[in-house]
């Protein structure tokens, strides 16, 4: 049975417990995507904390895929001492470190001709893609942005995977433990995923395995560009809504996400982290069961290697609980440790109740991600 305070192993990944921080986009790289000292100082505070594996804010591939202001980027070499040096201090604390790649597509905060967007491009180094479209699987509107996408071309698709795969490469040898490709929450591989984003009629679209291809490309360039044993983590949604489950209305249902799960796995995914549609969860749903913990484990009874399951966790007993009873690896939490960075910690010395977080939301809102119980 297997307790929280055990370690977790992915690949060449040993963590001292099998507790995750969740991906969070902080906002507070430069406009360039180049990492602060502002940003380390947080995942210190949190290796500090006792986590076991810090998953970074999202890490843009390619310049044209930047999804926010003050996201981190991983598009570039020139940026390798700063990197190191948040794998050496991340380390020097006890934790692992995984960089979370993504490219951001329609969901993009930033539009192609916001002159915000049009500065990170200009500060970009010399071989950062000049390029500010927007690409994506077809030229739909995002209901979320309301930004219409160029429509990837074959030259389009070839290259993001392919920055992948050198963005991977950049985070084995900068040191960090582990890449996570996001193809989740509506980016630009969950929008392929989806038949609601993605209409095309050639082998990019149409089935699930055509609509799988670019995040399959994706997760075998990354691992054609790494160490066998080096860990390639994929977040996918358990599925696209939580009202459809099934996928009846034309989203992305659980069957299918289990089936291209199998498919990253084949293609070189070392583990899988679980999430979903996070934004329809209601702040009262916190005191109940984590979001997506039945989804994650049917996938840990499928599925041969480590799933990872995200949202929803506050309470310690339910975590040791789950932990225990379904297969799954490891938790990953979010907002609870922005509110208290040391949880781990006050668990492991035995004040085992639930995070004072209340999942109002409001850390979302602002840079640096405050919490309101901590000023």
């Amino acid at each position: 049975m297997k307790s929280p305070f055990d370690e977790l192993r992915i690949g060449s990944l040993t963590a001292r417990n099998s507790f995750v921080r969740a991906a969070t986009a902080e906002s507070l790289a430069m406009p360039s995507g180049r990492p602060t000292e502002e940003l380390l100082g947080k995942y210190v505070e949190l290796a500090e904390g006792g986590v076991g594996t810090i998953i970074t804010g999202y890490a843009y591939v390619t310049v044209d895929g930047k999804p926010s202001e003050g996201a981190l980027g991983i598009y570039d070499d020139a940026f390798a001492d700063d990197y190191r040096r948040f794998a050496d201090c991340v380390h020097a604390h006890g934790a692992r470190l995984v960089l979370q790649l993504v490219y951001g597509g329609s969901k993009s905060k930033v539009a192609p001709d916001d002159p915000r967007r049009l500065a990170s491009a200009a500060q970009a180094p010399s071989n950062g893609m000049p390029n500010v479209q927007i690409a994506g699987p077809s030229p739909l509107e995002n209901p979320k942005t309301h930004l219409v996408p160029v429509e990837a071309t074959y030259d389009d698709l070839a290259r993001i995977s392919h920055a992948f795969g050198r963005a991977a490469a950049r985070a084995q040898a900068y040191g960090f433990d582990g890449v996570e490709i996001h193809a989740a929450h509506g980016y630009l591989l969950s929008q392929f995923l989806s038949p609601r984003f993605n209409v095309r009629e050639d082998e990019y679209g149409g089935t699930l395995e055509n609509r799988a291809r670019l995040a399959l490309e994706c997760v075998h360039a990354a691992r054609e560009a790494t160490d066998p044993d080096f860990p390639i983590l994929v977040k996918v949604n358990s599925c696209d809504d939580l009202d459809d489950p099934a996928g009846a209305q034309g989203s992305l249902g659980e069957d299918e996400s289990a089936r291209v799960c199998t498919w990253l796995i084949d293609a070189g995914a070392s583990a899988i982290d679980v999430s979903g549609d996070w934004h329809a969860i209601r702040s009262r749903d916190i005191k109940g069961d984590p979001f997506f913990a039945r989804f994650g484990a049917r996938l840990a009874s499928e599925l041969d290697v480590p799933v990872i399951v995200t949202g929803g966790w506050r309470r310690f007993d339910l975590i040791e609980e789950h932990l225990a009873a379904d297969g799954i690896a490891a938790v990953a939490l979010c907002r609870p440790f922005i509110c208290e960075p040391g949880l781990v910690n006050r668990w492991l010395s035995g004040d085992t109740t639930p995070s004072i977080c209340t999942g109002c939301g409001r850390c979302a809102q602002q840079a640096g991600i405050p919490c309101i119980l901590r000023q």
